[in-house]
């Protein structure tokens, strides 16, 4: 039965990792494989049938706590821009100095990624640079930053990365922690790729003419500041909701929800129904990415079999036996993460390795949130940012191999080893 079971998550996977060439969303694949797992789980050890229904009903539960925060978080962010909140900070941005632009871009990325996430952050950042930067081939080296920036700051936050959310509410890191021990090597695996680009990028970018006090007017959508304000505040408010009532973080999401969804009525109370509809949670909600929740309730629900079964804890003891090196480990995930996607890694060694073995903020599990969040940023096809990009952009994964990957991977790099020097000073176990 295991090897049955290994060959279809294996085939699943397969068909995921090639879904463009496929033509077929990867969410079909992954509910697929999770109901025809659990389905012969089922039927062949049918005298355990009670236990195998216990074991799937704590799976759901742990699948639906990230699920819900990410309904959650995602639904804020879609009602920030439906407001144009996000356009009160890039119209800001007038500067036509190509280094200077490249800075403001990939540090704004980087911090806009760790309170909103890297995907929508990637295309918040694409959408702006497609109105600062027109020539199309020097966009392309600035939409290489975005991904590498929009990866690297999400690593280090709990809401700024799928992987880092998980391991979050999985209780394997703490949002404190993460944040004091990711900062610097996230920063660094922005900076040193960003150093190199700026030797060799020159002069202005080239931009048509652009109409500012046109941009200031188009803000000024009523409440775009305070839905701004409140949208960010609440996602910052999630991780305290946790530290102080011990509570899981779905809930201080929900909280916040909750509260920019009333502000969103009030706001345009005085309205036509029609014509407040656009600015409405219940829009919001319709807009949401659904298929990748799904995607995510599909792929954990699959490796939850794998782990019942015991196939994840032979994984683990075979890779200690014959690796050994923990640093070593996170760092093949990492670089595994850019070829297949990072959440089913992620979810797995959750499965393989005990939190009792490896306690709350454990170097794994941090090493872990690193690699696997900046990782993927070494082909385009390795992150969800990365791939929005690439479709906005319609940039080939062969010219993103030759300018960029080496770039990522050098940035991934230093910064797993910036992590490895800190990681003394700041050690919990």
């Amino acid at each position: 039965m295991e090897i049955l079971l290994i060959i279809i998550f294996v085939l699943g996977y397969l068909a995921i990792a090639f879904e463009h060439p496929l033509h077929i969303n990867k969410t079909a694949p992954a509910l697929i494989i999770a109901a025809l797992m659990w389905g012969i789980w089922a039927v062949v050890d049918h005298h355990d049938i009670s236990q195998i229904n216990l074991e799937l009903s704590h799976e759901l539960s742990a699948s639906a706590q990230i699920l819900f925060f990410l309904l959650g978080a995602m639904t804020i962010v879609e009602l920030i821009d439906a407001h144009q909140g996000f356009k009160i900070i890039t119209n800001r941005i007038k500067t036509k100095d190509s280094r200077k632009l490249l800075w403001i871009i990939a540090l704004l990325t980087f911090f806009l990624s760790a309170l909103l996430d890297n995907l929508t952050t990637a295309i918040v950042m694409v959408s702006l640079l497609r109105k600062l930067v027109h020539d199309k081939e020097q966009r392309l080296f600035f939409a290489g930053i975005v991904i590498i920036a929009a990866n690297a700051g999400g690593a280090w936050s709990p809401i700024g990365d799928v992987t880092t959310t998980m391991l979050w509410i999985g209780g394997q890191i703490s949002s404190a922690n993460i944040i004091k021990t990711l900062l610097i090597p996230s920063l660094i695996c922005m900076i040193v790729p960003l150093l190199i680009i700026s030797v060799k990028m020159k002069g202005d970018v080239k931009r048509d003419a652009y109409d500012y006090d046109k941009a200031e007017k188009e803000e000024k959508v009523k409440g775009s500041l305070l839905m701004l304000c409140l949208g960010v505040g609440g996602l910052l408010f999630v991780p305290a909701f946790k530290t102080i009532t011990h509570l899981p973080p779905y809930l201080g999401m929900l909280f916040s929800l909750a509260i920019v969804w009333i502000a969103s009525e009030l706001l345009h109370i005085d309205k036509e129904e029609e014509e407040r509809k656009q600015y409405s949670a219940i829009h919001a909600l319709s807009k949401i990415d659904t298929s990748s929740v799904l995607f995510f309730l599909g792929i954990l629900l699959a490796i939850g079999v794998l782990q019942g079964i015991g196939t994840l804890g032979n994984l683990a003891s075979w890779m200690d036996s014959t690796i050994g090196n923990k640093d070593v480990i996170a760092l093949a995930i990492g670089l595994l993460s850019a070829v297949v996607d990072n959440v089913p890694i992620v979810a797995a060694t959750m499965k393989m390795y005990s939190i009792e073995t490896f306690p709350m903020d454990s170097k794994l599990w941090e090493f872990i949130a690193y690699s696997a969040g900046t990782g993927g940023s070494c082909l385009i096809i390795g992150s969800a940012a990365g791939v929005a990009v690439m479709g906005m952009e319609k940039i080939d994964f062969i010219w993103y191999l030759k300018k960029i990957s080496w770039l990522a991977l050098i940035g991934y790099l230093a910064g797993a080893l910036a992590y490895i020097a800190i990681y003394p000073f700041f050690a919990v176990h």
